[in-house]
């Protein structure tokens, strides 16, 4: 395992949409402990491929109650409900949040390690906003994109980025998808 730099909002691997995995080898199997180190390493909730540079549609979530971080192989938004506006962050955008729309119900069919299909079904919370921001980065978009308004983004000071990672966690992962 290793931990793999982030690539930042400017890389045009970000504005591509991603390649579906065609078969889970043990390259798939490394890069999804790479991407889950690499998560964790950047005190992250989801990470998907392509923000460590790999163009393949793989994502990883674990939000801070879970044990064990989510696969996601070939993840598809297949149903959306509802909207309601979140703080939000990302890895790929370091230091800034912003105001987004976000769905308030979110439906994914995906794929596992093991290759079977499966679907989680979220609502109202952070694994919602999780499913949404992650798949929408493999469909080549950023958080930034859903901004409620332009004016509605601002960037943190050292202070305020230190204080949030030691204060509630649920806050602090929520504004660092």
């Amino acid at each position: 395992m290793a931990v793999r730099p982030l690539v930042s909002a400017q890389d045009p691997v970000l504005s591509r949409k991603t390649i579906r995995v065609k078969r889970v080898d043990a390259g798939i199997r490394r890069l999804v402990k790479d991407m889950i180190e690499t998560m964790h390493y950047a005190q992250g909730v989801g990470l998907a491929a392509n923000q460590i540079g790999v163009p393949l549609r793989i994502a990883v979530i674990q939000l801070p109650e879970d044990e064990e971080a989510l696969v996601l192989v070939n993840p598809e938004v297949v149903h959306r409900e509802g909207s309601r506006e979140l703080t939000e962050g990302c890895l790929s955008i370091p230091g800034y949040s912003g105001c987004t729309l976000r769905s308030e119900k979110v439906h994914v069919k995906a794929q596992g390690l093991d290759g079977k299909t499966f679907r989680i079904k979220a609502e109202g919370d952070l694994m919602t906003q999780a499913l949404e921001h992650e798949t929408d980065h493999l469909d080549g978009h950023l958080y930034v994109e859903r901004l409620v308004s332009q004016d509605q983004m601002w960037k943190h000071d050292e202070d305020e980025a230190e204080g949030e990672l030691e204060g509630d966690a649920t806050e602090a992962a929520s504004s660092s998808n």
